[in-house]
């Protein structure tokens, strides 16, 4: 009597196991819209409470829903704490333990298939290319080879190594066009990339301006394309293998860190799930009027990821970043491999 029956329901201080039942009982049967039951249960140490705890260890036998023992006395019901124990429980000392332990539960994934089914990539040509490389990161033309090889789509481009070649194969892929830097690792940082050239005329002077910059041996020529910017990606970790990353490219990678990660290889429904654990998910689905992406084709891009890696454990670090979408299409728009053979 006198009780809160509100959530959390709250038995006061004398409480008694008898009572302890029957509350467990009813929020077992009678509430379908209860998933489970955080019995916390504490003791002054005025009196035992053997029979409560005994009565908290066959509830969590009987019941349909988990019960989660919250026993914070640690101190005044050591003893009983001990037995419970004894008998194969887990307990969690207070609510704040239990709290990050149920969102860690909440935000893990379910367990990977020992056998996932990966789409079929071409494994040969993807060892042809592995086995020609040496340590480091690798040239445009192989990275290309590699994505080809794996079926991810990347958008069309061309290397040239001089200036009439750049303007021929602007050109090619048709104005306006993206020239960047092939060398340095990080192009934007040193000023590698030129965006929206029209003609051939700005095509010989951005070519001659990348050309100036140090450690620079070539310039990649691509169409403009504009969409949603995404990134893909992968790293071997020691024990481990490789960790799938995916997530919004720019400001949301590099400065929000918002990544989800999964160990290689990952089906299309691990996949989705990633994709939908991001936090700028909506952006993804598209929102005030800009248009998303389709995530089916961003999980089939990373199971193909998963593949060439399954095919290439050689493959130390990928980044895709980034990637550019639609509702219709994703293409890889910049990327970089790290070999690691030993």
């Amino acid at each position: 009597p006198g009780s809160s029956v509100a959530n959390p329901i709250d038995f006061l201080a004398t409480g008694t196991a008898e009572q302890l039942g029957n509350i467990i009982d009813y929020c077992d049967q009678k509430f379908d819209e209860i998933d489970g039951m955080a019995v916390i249960f504490g003791t002054p140490g005025l009196f035992p409470i053997y029979d409560v705890y005994d009565l908290l260890d066959k509830k969590m036998k009987t019941s349909k829903k988990p019960i989660y023992p919250i026993l914070p006395s640690t101190y005044t019901a050591t003893e009983e704490i001990r037995s419970f124990i004894d008998k194969g429980r887990v307990i969690f000392s207070d609510e704040v333990v239990f709290g990050r332990a149920i969102t860690k539960i909440k935000k893990s994934g379910l367990p990977a298939p020992q056998h996932p089914v990966l789409p079929e990539v071409a494994t040969v040509r993807i060892r042809e290319v592995i086995d020609s490389c040496e340590d480091g990161y690798i040239e445009p033309e192989k990275i290309q080879a590699l994505l080809d090889a794996a079926g991810i789509p990347r958008i069309p481009e061309a290397v040239a190594h001089q200036i009439q070649d750049a303007v021929e194969a602007a050109n090619n892929l048709g104005y306006p066009v993206v020239k960047k830097a092939v060398g340095p690792v990080h192009k934007s940082d040193v000023g590698g990339v030129m965006l929206d050239i029209k003609n051939d005329a700005e095509a010989r002077d951005a070519f001659k301006t990348i050309m100036k910059i140090p450690d620079t041996t070539a310039v990649l020529i691509q169409p403009m394309f504009s969409g949603v910017e995404l990134f893909a990606g992968a790293k071997r970790e020691d024990n481990f293998g490789h960790m799938i990353l995916c997530g919004l490219g720019g400001i949301f990678v590099e400065v929000l860190k918002d990544v989800q990660a999964g160990l290689c290889p990952i089906t299309q429904e691990e996949a989705i799930e990633m994709i939908r654990g991001l936090q700028g998910y909506e952006i993804l689905k598209g929102i005030r009027g800009q248009q998303g992406i389709d995530e089916n084709i961003f999980a089939g891009i990373l199971t193909r990821l998963s593949a060439l890696l399954i095919t290439a454990p050689e493959i130390f670090e990928i980044d895709l970043n980034p990637l550019i979408g639609n509702e219709e299409k994703i293409m890889v728009v910049d990327a970089r491999i790290n070999i690691k053979k030993s």
